[in-house]
């Protein structure tokens, strides 16, 4: 069975509600009736009667529950939690229904806010920023956690390093400056993201080019740091480094440049030291491997919200929502 297809059956297993903010195209309407028709999650659109009519003509997307942002009856609510989360910055009523008919995620998210859904996927024709601020500004971040970051899920065929060819990538997606304290926090939530979705120990690796010293550089001292911090801050998870890439793999190289490490030679949760690095990281896996890349799935929001590549199909959408409701289980 692959990846997204054990992931779907534990979505089916307790099954959440997700919201789709984007009726404003039809592959939101695509991946609903696909949705639906799986029993994968209760599913939330929102959206006008006419862009219901226009962009759903032809989807069968019965068993949707259809919220017009400009008649609901729980509209006043929703504005009374959007002045409440906003009002160090002033927000006033008239201000948070303006922005919540001129921009559906926010919508989204005070739904979710509200107890009334338990996650959302959007980014079909937003961009990641978009998707994203709302979450940040309505939901926050967890307890303890400073800031959003993006993993993916690979998928790598007739592989048998990481967890029988599956890994966790992080951050592919969010932080263009990551610090050492911030690389420290993104090995904690990979390691939780890891073990919530595969079902298996996470064994952390934070990539560089050095191996344990190998080279000197600000660059190396920062993976080297973030190391130092993690093992102090989270000592339940298992996380090592700094590593170079085939340090962190292959059993062999592991043990030749890193003998003492319980990581080295069985990372299954690579944390690379930059964006441009793991979203490169990333990419190279996907096109030459031919892995499938799940994600990029957000990790620090206080509740589910998940983001998606302007040039994805509706099955992207299918899995988003997959793992979205995942999350929402374990939140």
């Amino acid at each position: 069975m692959a990846f997204i297809d054990k992931i779907k059956e534990k979505a089916k297993a307790d099954k959440k509600t997700i919201v789709l903010p984007e009726s404003m195209d039809k592959r939101t309407f695509e991946a609903a009736e696909k949705i639906l028709k799986e029993d994968i999650a209760n599913i939330v659109i929102i959206g006008t009667p006419e862009e219901i009519e226009k962009n759903g003509q032809g989807y069968d997307i019965t068993g949707a529950t259809i919220v017009d942002p400009f008649n609901d009856p729980n509209k006043q609510k929703y504005i009374d939690k959007f002045v409440e989360l906003r009002a160090k910055k002033g927000v006033t009523p008239e201000q948070a229904q303006e922005q919540m008919e001129k921009d559906y995620m926010y919508y989204a998210c005070l739904m979710v806010k509200c107890g009334d859904a338990d996650g959302a996927v959007s980014g079909a024709c937003h961009s990641t920023g978009n998707t994203i601020r709302p979450a940040l500004q309505l939901l926050k971040t967890k307890p303890g956690i400073s800031s959003v970051s993006g993993f993916f899920l690979m998928e790598v065929p007739d592989c048998t390093l990481g967890e029988n060819g599956i890994f966790v990538f992080a951050d592919c997606a969010v932080n263009p400056d990551i610090d050492s304290n911030k690389l420290a926090e993104i090995a904690k939530l990979s390691s939780d993201s890891f073990e919530s979705f595969v079902g298996a120990k996470s064994k952390v690796a934070m990539l560089s080019y050095s191996s344990k010293g190998s080279a000197k550089s600000d660059d190396v001292d920062k993976v080297a740091n973030a190391v130092a911090i993690a093992h102090e801050k989270y000592p339940e998870i298992t996380v090592d480094g700094e590593l170079q890439l085939d340090a962190a793999l292959v059993e062999e190289v592991g043990k030749l440049k890193a003998p003492e490490s319980q990581v080295a030679g069985h990372a299954n949760t690579l944390v690379f030291p930059s964006l441009e690095a793991g979203n490169i990281g990333y990419k190279l896996v996907q096109r030459l491997a031919k892995a499938n890349a799940y994600g990029p799935v957000l990790q620090g929001l206080s509740m589910p919200v998940n983001d998606l590549s302007r040039g994805c199909y509706a099955d992207d959408i299918v899995g988003t929502v997959a793992l979205t409701a995942v999350q929402a289980q374990n939140a």
